[in-house]
């Protein structure tokens, strides 16, 4: 049985034809849009390029926002467009097959734990660091999504009072620290104070700021420049700030961090570790958790999210 996972990003949709074993065996993808019904439209598209290809029986959606208990209806999504929208049946109407809405991270997760990083363990913490910050807890190895399909909503857990502002409406969320766009902001931030030194980041700022991505600054970091890789670190730094209070609450065994920034990991992940084990509550005397990388990368919300339509599918009345 193929199924369809898309993951709809704040900048991108990807989706992939995936197996009964995890394997994702074709892709397609777009740039996310603006609109409802352009958005509608783009995932449409990418998954009727798929279906000319495959035959393939259902498709879930993996997305960074409140999802009701059903997993049909999207309540809130930072990133994009949706509010208290039937994603499911519209989407379902659309494509001509079974449509199944999750959060983005709880479907990271839940590929994770069969197919990946988290194998085996039993209270898992999941932290999908991307366009902003997707959280999912596993206990027992079953998803935990809260009385109301939202929980738990890490990436805007506030760390800074009256921080950033947040596309949520609140200031100062941990994702406007550590993410992808958080990177960019804090590279242009460092550019702005000449104290911070040389940096090949300067001239492309000077014409447009809006060049200045995590994906840019990531790369200026790879290629040995310091103050990409100062803002690196100091995303490290908040990455380990918000894993110390998710130990706080959770106490899990192992924390596994996805999402596209993870692919930088080797910069930032020590760094973040470090901090962690320095700050939580009880350092020194208390066993920390283990932090992994995920180990299906960018596929992760792909991955799950087929898996939960197959699923879906499987326990359909007949």
């Amino acid at each position: 049985m193929l199924t369809v996972g898309v993951d709809v990003g704040g900048t991108s949709v990807r989706a992939g034809v995936v197996d009964a074993q995890g394997e994702v065996i074709d892709s397609a993808g777009t740039a996310t849009p603006k609109s409802d019904d352009a958005l509608e439209h783009a995932i449409a598209s990418c998954v009727s390029e798929l279906t000319t290809r495959h035959e393939v029986s259902a498709v879930g959606l993996a997305l960074a926002g409140f999802i009701d208990a059903d997993r049909g209806i999207v309540r809130f999504a930072p990133h994009l467009s949706w509010r208290d929208a039937p994603v499911a049946d519209r989407m379902a109407e659309r494509i001509g097959l079974p449509v199944v809405v999750e959060h983005d991270a709880n479907a990271a997760a839940l590929a994770e734990r069969r197919y990946g990083a988290a194998a085996g363990a039993s209270t898992v913490v999941f932290v999908a660091v991307g366009t902003g910050i997707g959280g999912a807890l596993l206990l027992d190895g079953a998803l935990y999504r809260g009385a109301y399909g939202v929980a738990p909503e890490l990436g805007h857990l506030r760390v800074v009072p009256d921080g950033r502002p947040c596309e949520c409406g609140k200031r100062g969320c941990w994702e406007r620290y550590c993410s992808g766009t958080a990177l960019g902001t804090t590279a242009l931030e460092m550019l702005a104070d000449p104290d911070q030194g040389p940096s090949v980041l300067h001239r492309e700022a000077a014409r447009d700021p809006g060049r200045i991505t995590g994906q840019r600054v990531a790369g200026a970091a790879r290629d040995g420049d310091r103050l990409a890789r100062r803002a690196l670190a100091e995303m490290g730094r908040w990455l380990g700030e918000g894993l110390s209070l998710v130990a706080d609450v959770f106490d899990p065994e192992l924390v596994v961090i996805g999402g596209g920034v993870s692919t930088s990991a080797p910069m930032f992940l020590d760094e973040a570790r470090e901090h962690y084990a320095k700050i939580v509550t009880g350092a020194g005397n208390r066993p920390l958790a283990r932090i992994r990388t995920a180990q299906l990368g960018s596929a992760a919300a792909v991955v799950g999210s087929a898996e939960l339509a197959r699923e879906a599918v499987a326990t359909r009345p007949s």
